[in-house]
């Protein structure tokens, strides 16, 4: 373990891969990325995908692995345009010390559209000694101009067990002891988000060993649960009511996987609905980026879906 992954106590942290090899999944990505490593040289990047799934932590090896000056700003604590003119170009304009240098823009999709616009002026004007990598949940809230500036890459989250094996290795170098079986309801709790994961095994230590508390194991069968709910009664009143307790125990405050799975399992609950169904489905997922309480627009859904199918 290097020097500078001791100063860590918060494992998501200490171990958060510094180097290329210790990078999982994304193999295509990592091919592409040694390439720029090997020739100390990197084009504007956007890396998209599910939070927690690796896009900040390979932008920061890229960063960490070519000659030069960096910048590292997260979008959601700034959004407006005053940070492009009073950070972003000023950084970008001055003589460096190094060949290159490197703007890691986090959570971009933060930006509003006038921080967007005088961004991409910015990556255009800047570009010959200047490059961007940029990193987001929703690749869609990116305007195109700055997406055909980039080279876009999905950052698609490494498979359970390679998230298991990866924590297996840090309860491991921790001295931990615990059994498979919990660690794979740690892992199926809160996959794909391996920061999560990480922190929620940290989080339940207890002199030395692994042991799963109650919430985890709600947490990791809410889904399935619901799905039964949603097949087993059209008794709309009482299952409306059930699914209601069942999403408040499992304190789930982000319904992106809820309705992805909803929609991969409509055909086991909506029997000739499905089309309706989805519509339903697709509406709430949109609307679920606006609303501050997403809990109500959640089962304001599973309201219209149980109207649907009675």
């Amino acid at each position: 373990m290097n020097k500078a992954k001791k100063v860590h106590t918060i494992w998501a942290e200490k171990y958060r891969p510094t180097v290329l090899d210790e990078y999982i999944g994304n193999e295509h990505l990592k091919q592409k990325t040694s390439i720029y490593l090997e020739s100390g040289d990197v084009p504007h990047l956007l890396l998209y995908g599910k939070a927690g799934t690796g896009k900040s932590t390979l932008a920061k090896i890229i960063k960490d692995n070519i000659e030069c000056d960096h910048l590292y700003i997260n979008a959601s604590d700034k959004g407006g345009v005053d940070f492009i003119r009073n950070e972003i170009i000023p950084f970008a304009s001055t003589i460096g010390f190094k060949p290159l240098k490197i703007v890691i823009l986090d959570e971009a999709d933060f930006l509003t559209p006038n921080a967007q616009a005088a961004l991409r002026h910015t990556m255009e004007q800047f570009s010959k000694k200047t490059r961007f990598i940029l990193t987001c949940n929703y690749v869609e809230k990116i305007i195109d101009p700055i997406q055909s500036r980039c080279q876009v890459f999905e950052v698609i989250p490494p498979s359970r067990k390679e998230v298991a094996l990866r924590v297996n290795q840090i309860l491991a170098s921790e001295k931990i002891d615990f059994n498979l079986e919990d660690l794979a309801v740690i892992v199926n709790a809160d996959y794909p988000d391996v920061r999560r994961i990480i922190n929620s095994c940290q989080r339940q230590i207890v002199d030395g060993k692994l042991k799963i508390d109650e919430q985890s194991l709600i947490e990791s069968n809410y889904q399935l649960k619901l799905l039964e709910r949603l097949t087993s009664s059209k008794d709309g009143p009482s299952t409306f009511k059930e699914i209601r307790q069942l999403v408040a125990d499992s304190k789930v405050r982000d319904f992106n996987d809820a309705f992805k799975f909803l929609f991969d399992h409509v055909d086991d609950f909506a029997e000739e609905h499905q089309a309706p169904v989805i519509l339903t489905i697709a509406e709430s997922q949109y609307t679920d980026s606006f609303v501050v309480d997403k809990e109500i627009n959640f089962m304001s859904c599973i309201i219209k879906i149980l109207n649907e199918i009675k």
